[in-house]
Formats: structure tokens, C-alpha cells, sequence
């Protein structure tokens, strides 16, 4: 059993249940403290049977893996609040989500990059000719909903609804990572246009890879060196290091902290770290769960109030791999990023940043948590 998973047993079962769609996804549903979910919900849409996974390719230049979905294509992009597939059905028209009311509900992604299929990859080896055909992009592709609203975002979450998404995505990393094959659980939200989100409504995702993805080696790789060598956690020091110095704080709790990283690539970038060493979601206590779901939101509500505008940003949940000694070492944290430099003016990825991962930030991190600090959430 994994840590923290009877932590996420405290989702009673009327406040948490399996339905399914009409092309046989899984549709889960979950609800607020006080609140119930459907007992019943049918999915009368017509749809066609799922499809084959796509491909998953290795680049023998970089040894990374390439997933190619070619089928993600003709999804839905970014359609009128009346053709929204993330709003409750009713009134004659049928959405992902065959209920006229809900709270949070996931969902398995219609157009995935991986899955519907499961299993292992082989690791090629050196030297290894291509395969006759790529690999099934075996895996799982999840959609979080968060609200019926069609409008608003996380930050607009009240404390109750808030604390359910954090619960929601604590008992998706359990369930998600206990699959077979499955290397490492990937909570994330890509919210604005200018991040590309190809919807409106409220919601995040959740990737379940069969391999572990290359910032997420890079880092387990570097967290595991510090350990052996220091007999410390790597991210338990830099909190430490932070907390020292002060510049680059901005929000401290009881079990959490958020502070601009010393080299932040992002002109607005902050990291949301727990003081307790765990290596997931799935592993914190429910206190930790209750500080992070309010600690999340106003550090959201922050981004938003450098300006005038609602500012795009990507959400990444970092999360340990599945093995043992990537879970001993790496820590839990999420980091916020946003591309905005000004108030009409964004971070592109040019040639530094795309071709050889060198970012350079316009912006110092000392400076950026400084305007954080000033904005009240």
C-alpha cells in the first residue's frame, strides 16, 4: 500500500464514485464535505468505440521518449460556453460529463496522448535499430474538472471546493500510480490562452507515463547524489537556505512554504514546498492537505493580482517516480510559472531556451518575490 493511501480512504463512498461513459471511459465523481454525488448518471451520446493508443517513439539522440498522437488532432478547441464538453448536460445538450450538477469530477481524457491501454515499455538499448512500428503510448490521461461554473478559475475556488480538488488529486496519484506499468503520476493545469489551453472551463490534468519523463530524472538523479552524499534532502536544505535568507520568501504556514526560487527561468515563478519530507500527494496528512488547499489558491490569487488581467500560467505538481530511491530522496512541490514579463508583454522560448534549455529571466527572483509579497490574497 502506498503512503498516504489510507489517508485518501477518507473520501466516503457518497462522496466519491466510479460511472461511466457511453465509449466506456471512467467518469469519477467527487464531492464536497456535506455534499453527495449521483448514485445513477447515464451517458446517451452516441459515441464511437475508443481507439488505439498512439505511438511512443525514443529519440536515440537525447534517449528520450516522444509520445505521438496524432488522433489529438481533431479535438475541441476552444468552443462557445454553449458547446463546452466541461459544463454539466441538460437543456438538450450532452457534454463529457452526463450530470446536471456536480462538484469536481475526472474523467478520462477523450483525446489522449497515452492509453487507454496499460503495460510496460521496453528501454531500447545502445546501439538498437528502430522497431518496425513505434510502441503503444500506453499510459492514462485524466481531465479535473473543477467546478460546473463555466467561468472563473482555481483562484476563485471557495475554501471547501479548494480542499476537495487537493483530496481529488491526492486519491488520483494513489490510484493512478498503483497502475501497471505507470513510472511517475503528473498532476497539472495549464490555465489561459496563452499557455494553449484548448478550453475554458476550469480544470487541470493528470498524466500517469510509462516512463519517467526528463525533468523528472534530471531531478530524482540530482536529489538522489545529494542524499548519498549528504545524508540530507536536497529540497529540505534549499527550504532551509530560503527560510535563512528571506528575499525570496513570500507565504509561510505551519506545514508549508512558497518562495521564488534562487534560479527561477520564469519571470514569474514560484515554488510551493511542504516543510515535511514526502514524495507525493498521495502522502500527506490530512492537516498538510487542509493548509495546502488555501495556501495553493491564494498563492494563485497572487498571480492574478500583479495586474489587470487574469495571468496565464502552467501548474506543475512535481511528484516522485515510482521506485523506491527516487522516493527517498525527492520531495513533493509544486511550481507556478507564468510566461507574463509585463502587463502586455510575455516570455517566448527562443532559440537559448527551445535549442539548448538555457533559459535567461528578464526578471530576479528577489524582485519578483518582493511583488508577490506586495499583493494581497
Amino acid at each position: 500500500m502506498l503512503q498516504g493511501q489510507l489517508n485518501n480512504d477518507m473520501i466516503a463512498a457518497d462522496r466519491h464514485r466510479v460511472h461511466h461513459l457511453a465509449d466506456g471511459r471512467e467518469a469519477i465523481f467527487f464531492a464536497d464535505h456535506g455534499h453527495t454525488v449521483p448514485k445513477h448518471v447515464t451517458d446517451v451520446r452516441p459515441l464511437d468505440p475508443r481507439g488505439e493508443p498512439g505511438g511512443l517513439r525514443f529519440d536515440r539522440l537525447t534517449g528520450e521518449w516522444v509520445a505521438v498522437a496524432a488522433h489529438r488532432q481533431s479535438r475541441t478547441y476552444l468552443p462557445p460556453k454553449e458547446e463546452c464538453p466541461l459544463c454539466p448536460s441538460g437543456d438538450g445538450r450532452l457534454s463529457e460529463i452526463p450530470a446536471t450538477e456536480f462538484d469536481v469530477v475526472v474523467f478520462e481524457n477523450r483525446f489522449p496522448s497515452l492509453g487507454p491501454a496499460l503495460g510496460d515499455i521496453p528501454q531500447p538499448g545502445i546501439g538498437a535499430d528502430l522497431p518496425a512500428r513505434p510502441n503503444p503510448a500506453v499510459g492514462r490521461c485524466e481531465v479535473v474538472v473543477f467546478t460546473s461554473d463555466h467561468t472563473g478559475s482555481f483562484s476563485a475556488l471557495d475554501d471547501e471546493r479548494a480542499r476537495t480538488v487537493v483530496e481529488v488529486l491526492a486519491q488520483r496519484t494513489a490510484e493512478l500510480s498503483a497502475l501497471p506499468g505507470i513510472k511517475q503520476v503528473f498532476p497539472f493545469e495549464n490555465r489561459g490562452q496563452d499557455i494553449g489551453v484548448t478550453l475554458h472551463h476550469p480544470h487541470g490534468q493528470i498524466y500517469a507515463y510509462p516512463y519517467v519523463t526528463p525533468t523528472a530524472g534530471r531531478m530524482a538523479a540530482r536529489a538522489t547524489e545529494y542524499l548519498q552524499a549528504t545524508g540530507r534532502t536536497l529540497m529540505g536544505d534549499i527550504l532551509q537556505a530560503e527560510h535563512a535568507d528571506g528575499s525570496r520568501m513570500v507565504m509561510e504556514g505551519e506545514h508549508f512554504s512558497v518562495f521564488v526560487p534562487y534560479a527561477a527561468r520564469w519571470p514569474l515563478e514560484a515554488h510551493l514546498v511542504p516543510h515535511r519530507h514526502v514524495p507525493d500527494l498521495a502522502a500527506l496528512t490530512s492537516a498538510e492537505k487542509d493548509e495546502l488547499a488555501l495556501l495553493y489558491r491564494d498563492l494563485t490569487r497572487k498571480f492574478d493580482g500583479l495586474y489587470d488581467t487574469p495571468t496565464p500560467y502552467i501548474s506543475a505538481w512535481h511528484q516522485a517516480p515510482l521506485t523506491a530511491r527516487d522516493r527517498e530522496a525527492s520531495r513533493l512541490h509544486l511550481q507556478l510559472t507564468s510566461p507574463r514579463r509585463a502587463a502586455d508583454k510575455l516570455k517566448f522560448l527562443a532559440g537559448s531556451e527551445s535549442a539548448m534549455g538555457a533559459f535567461i529571466n528578464d526578471v530576479p527572483a528577489e524582485q519578483t518575490a518582493a511583488r508577490l509579497r506586495g499583493v494581497a490574497s
